[in-house]
């Protein structure tokens, strides 16, 4: 009895910016990786669009930043929200990320929030600052994460990127550390973040 040799399926790939494809890897495949033990815990890698990208290591000012903004989310934010500090979000099948913030709805999972009933995502950025600002800001919006923002840890100055669609985001506005920064979804979020005490 004869018997047909069978080719397994090809991998399906991305493509970088510079032509050359790269397997495409799924969120299960990605969790798979850390059970088996080829990533670790403090790896800190993120699944974007089915690549792994390895984040860039905080530095001090970046925790100070953190801080600061994470004592006025506590503060400020009301009870009917949820903030989350670096969940391990799986967006998708082809997503996960570790944003510093999340904000969802009081009671949401922050690992399997839909990416439409985030609230808002921050990401405080120093050295990932154009990586932060392109590809993971790519991301976010073809998701349908409707408001993002980006605070340089540097300058303070933060990127508002706003009206999500397939290609980004349809609004990008930066304002400096003395413009007065407020969520769209949520209005009691508004501060200044030079107010905030950042040395």
């Amino acid at each position: 009895m004869n018997e047909i040799s069978r080719q397994p399926a090809a991998r399906p790939t991305t493509q970088a910016a510079e032509g050359v494809p790269r397997l495409r890897w799924t969120l299960a495949e990605f969790e798979r990786l850390t059970e088996v033990g080829i990533l670790r815990e403090d790896d800190r890698v993120e699944l974007i669009g089915g690549e792994l990208v390895p984040m860039s290591p905080k530095g001090d000012r970046d925790e100070i930043v953190r801080g600061a903004i994470l004592n006025w989310l506590r503060r400020t934010l009301p009870n009917e929200y949820d903030l989350h500090a670096e969940p391990g979000w799986r967006a998708s099948d082809a997503d996960y990320f570790e944003p510093d913030f999340l904000i969802g709805p009081a009671g949401c999972n922050p690992t399997s929030i839909r990416p439409e009933d985030v609230v808002l995502l921050i990401e405080i950025a120093h050295s990932s600052l154009r990586f932060d600002t392109t590809a993971k800001a790519g991301g976010y919006g073809s998701l349908g994460v409707r408001e993002y923002w980006v605070v340089d840890a540097e300058t303070l100055a933060t990127r508002v990127h706003g009206r999500p669609s397939a290609g980004g985001y349809g609004s990008v506005v930066e304002l400096a550390s003395r413009e007065m920064l407020a969520a769209s979804l949520v209005p009691a979020l508004a501060v200044m973040l030079a107010d905030l005490g950042i040395d």
